[in-house]
């Protein structure tokens, strides 16, 4: 077994202040994602995505944010894959944005709502024209024999679809992930990081500070 206990590193970029917190962790979130575009991180919307299925095993993929606001977190996949069945047997979900050359992490919990068609179709025609092939292609999480039948049937689509535009495939959707909680993540030095969460009320959200 490989040894990684002196891999270790102090935090020291920042602080999280209780009364620097806005009334609204979208507020605070915006300011974050919006830090992390300016510092030209890698995929900044990137976020793990993680569901449960029927039996209780979580499942954890990554997964690209494309809007938010203050009703909660969109994204888009194919509505036939393992992510979208286990959101249809159960709808909580949680979300980590791993931000981590900022020291900074974002963990969401809620649930999963189906976007409208309408929502979906905006979406996908603003997709470029392979991204939208691809969408057609794909049986995602289905086993396949190898590459070269993902290739062969994107170069049969691309062919098919070579004029005019790509329509939208019935079983590729998207989701709105209405948050209960935001906890907001802040490296601090020696282990003394700084956590806050809010959490969904009737009509507002709490605050609370946790313990490292």
């Amino acid at each position: 077994m490989s040894d990684l206990s002196d891999i270790r590193r102090e935090y020291t970029q920042g602080g999280l202040r209780r009364a620097n917190l806005p009334v609204n962790p979208m507020d605070l979130f915006e300011q974050w994602m919006q830090q992390a575009k300016d510092a030209q991180l890698s995929d900044p919307t990137a976020m793990c995505v993680a569901t449960v299925d029927e039996d209780g095993q979580p499942f954890q993929r990554i997964v690209l944010l494309k809007k938010f606001d203050d009703n909660g977190f969109v994204f888009f996949t194919n509505l036939e894959s393992r992510k979208a069945k286990q959101i249809a047997t159960n709808s909580k979900i949680s979300l980590l944005f791993p931000w981590h050359p900022l020291e900074r992490q974002v963990a969401v919990l809620g649930k999963a709502e189906p976007l409208s068609m309408l929502d979906v179709a905006k979406y996908f025609m603003s997709r470029p024209k392979d991204s939208q092939i691809a969408a057609w292609v794909s049986k995602q999480s289905s086993k396949i024999s190898a590459r070269q039948a993902l290739e062969g049937k994107f170069a049969e689509m691309k062919a098919k679809f070579a004029q005019g535009e790509v329509p939208l495939p019935k079983f590729w959707g998207g989701y709105l992930v209405r948050p209960a909680s935001i906890e907001f993540w802040q490296g601090g030095e020696h282990r003394l990081h700084d956590r806050f969460i809010y959490t969904k009320t009737d009509a507002d959200w709490n605050i609370d500070r946790l313990a490292p």
